[in-house]
């Protein structure tokens, strides 16, 4: 999975208005409290809009707000907001990859990650995140011990 520019900024707005009561937050604020381009905002803010993940209102009181409650947008639904599929293998959906020969184990291996990186993008809201400054982290029965080795929870 790659995290673009665009991914990344998409959840800083949407953090950043969460963090400001929901909003409206005006898009030149936006882009001050998070130090992302002023010019790259807009058709981020605009896809986040159509998504329904954002509402808008014109006007010196105007701005975006969340369209939501935090606990009901996830980051799944902001990264998909902006680009689409969580995960693709050189552009396509995993599960429509074949591979002939050695490789045929492949497709399975690449839905897997497709499967983990969605389950734990749709798991983790605006909530979450907002909570104590850190990504919640995957929901599943496993630790991570201090040499990065994953070990299960009984």
């Amino acid at each position: 999975m790659h995290i673009s520019a665009r991914h990344d900024y998409a959840v800083q707005a949407m953090l950043a208005i969460a963090a400001a009561g929901g909003g409206p937050v005006k898009t030149s604020d936006l882009a001050v409290m998070q130090g992302i381009p002023a010019s790259y905002l807009p058709s981020i803010l605009a896809d986040l809009r159509r998504a329904e993940l954002l509402s808008s209102r014109p006007g010196t009181d105007g701005g975006f707000s969340l369209a939501r409650q935090l606990e009901q947008i996830s980051v799944g639904d902001i990264m998909r907001a902006v680009s689409g599929a969580l995960a693709s293998v050189r552009g396509r959906p995993p599960h429509t990859i074949t591979y002939t020969g050695a490789a045929t184990a492949l497709p399975g291996l690449w839905q897997s990650v497709h499967t983990f990186t969605s389950d734990l993008l749709d798991s983790t809201t605006l909530l979450d995140l907002l909570g104590d400054g850190q990504a919640a982290g995957p929901r599943t029965d496993r630790d991570t011990t201090a040499d990065g080795a994953t070990r299960h929870r009984p």
